[in-house]
C-alpha cells in the first residue's frame, strides 16, 4: 500500500536522524525568488494570467483542473514539471492508476508554455509556469493572487510508481493525511488550508462514491459520517457498483466556481464529498480550523492561510541553480 512506503520512509528518515535531500534538489526552497524572472522575462506572470484569462473563459472547468494539476506535480518528486513528462512505456506520472487517470491541463500548460518561448525562450521553466497557472486559477474564481516564488528548473525523471506512492488518496482518513504531509515537511495546517482547494471544481463519481455511498469500510453501506439529507443528492449522480463513473459531482455544490468559505461550511456539516475532507473533522486541531472558518464572515483570515501554504507546498524539492533543466516543451517524452 502506498501509505506503507510513506511510514518505512519516514522510520528511515528517523533512523538517521534527519532528512537528507535528494541530489540536486533544494531544501525548504533555496533558490526560489519572487520575481525571479523581472531580468530574464519581465512580463512572464503577466503573459501567463493573460492566458489563463483565455483558458478560463474558454472553459471555467480548467481553472480547478490546473490547480490540481500543481499538486499531483509538488507531491511527486517535488514542484519540476515531472508530471508534464509523457511516457511510450505509460510508466510516467501521468499514468499513475487511479490518481492520474483524471487529470486534464497538459495541454493547456503547453499553450502558455509556447507563449513564454515567444517571448522569452529557454528562459521559463514548466515547473514554474504550473505554480503561476495554478495562482492564477485561484484568482479568476475570485481568490487572493498571491505572489508566489518561481526559480525552479525542470526535472527529467517522472514515475507512476512515484506518483502511485506519494498522493493520498481520496479516502485517506486523517492519520495517513497527515503521515502524507508530514513527509513532505507540511503541517496538519498546511493540509487543512490546502484541501481549501476543493472549494472549486468537480469530482469524478469513481473518486469517492464507493467509499462514501455504497461500500464504506468494504462493509456495503453508506458513509455514516455523511450528511444524510444530502446523500440522496450523490445517489442520484453517482451509479452504485461503477468502479469507472465518470459523471461529475460539485465538490463545492452552490459555489463550484467561487474561491470562498463555502467548503468549509460543507465540510462542516458533514457534506465534504471525500472521506479525506470528512477526516479534517477527526483531529483536534484540524477540525478547529475547519470550524472557524465555517464560521468566518470574511475570507481574509483564509486567503492570507492559504498564500502561506501554497508558498510551503512550491518549496518542496525544488530544482534550482544547474540542477534539472528548462524544457522547451513541457510535454516531452521521458523515454
Amino acid at each position: 500500500m502506498a501509505l506503507d512506503v510513506i511510514i518505512v520512509r519516514l522510520l528511515v528518515v528517523a533512523a538517521v536522524g534527519g532528512v537528507l535531500a535528494a541530489p540536486g534538489r533544494a531544501g525548504a526552497g533555496a533558490g526560489l525568488a519572487i520575481g525571479f524572472y523581472k531580468e530574464t522575462c519581465p512580463n512572464a506572470e503577466e503573459l501567463v494570467l493573460e492566458e489563463m484569462r483565455d483558458i478560463v473563459h474558454e472553459d471555467r472547468s480548467l481553472g480547478p483542473a490546473l490547480l490540481r494539476l500543481l499538486f499531483h506535480d509538488c507531491f511527486v518528486r517535488g514542484c519540476d514539471g515531472s508530471i508534464m513528462l509523457k511516457s511510450r512505456s505509460r510508466k510516467g506520472e501521468r499514468d499513475a492508476i487511479p490518481m492520474s487517470v483524471s487529470l486534464r491541463g497538459f495541454d493547456e500548460i503547453d499553450r502558455i508554455k509556447a507563449k513564454l518561448e515567444d517571448a522569452c525562450p529557454l528562459t521559463v521553466s514548466c515547473a514554474d509556469i504550473i505554480i503561476m497557472a495554478a495562482r492564477d486559477a485561484v484568482h479568476l474564481t475570485n481568490g487572493p493572487r498571491f505572489p508566489v516564488e518561481t526559480g525552479r528548473r525542470d526535472g527529467k525523471v517522472s514515475s507512476c510508481t512515484d506518483a502511485e506512492n506519494d498522493l493520498a488518496p481520496p479516502n485517506a482518513n486523517i492519520v495517513d493525511l497527515k503521515t502524507y504531509f508530514s513527509f513532505k515537511s507540511l503541517s496538519w495546517k498546511d493540509l487543512v488550508v490546502l484541501s481549501g482547494s476543493h472549494t472549486i471544481g468537480t469530482a469524478q463519481c469513481a473518486a469517492f462514491a464507493a467509499d462514501r455511498l455504497y461500500n464504506n469500510s468494504g462493509k456495503g453501506v453508506q458513509d455514516p459520517t455523511l450528511n444524510k439529507k444530502y446523500a440522496p443528492d450523490l445517489r442520484e449522480l453517482c451509479e452504485p457498483g461503477n468502479q469507472t463513473d465518470k459523471t461529475l459531482a460539485d465538490m463545492d455544490p452552490g459555489s463550484t466556481y467561487e474561491f470562498d468559505l463555502s467548503y468549509y461550511r460543507n465540510v462542516y456539516s458533514n457534506k465534504g464529498i471525500f472521506v479525506s475532507d470528512q477526516a479534517l473533522l477527526d483531529d483536534r486541531w484540524t477540525h478547529d480550523y475547519v470550524a472557524r472558518m465555517a464560521a468566518a464572515e470574511s475570507p481574509e483570515e483564509f486567503f492570507h492561510d492559504y498564500a502561506a501554504a501554497m508558498i510551503n507546498m512550491g518549496r518542496m524539492e525544488v530544482l534550482t541553480g544547474d540542477n534539472g533543466e528548462i524544457r522547451k516543451i513541457c510535454s516531452a517524452y521521458v523515454d
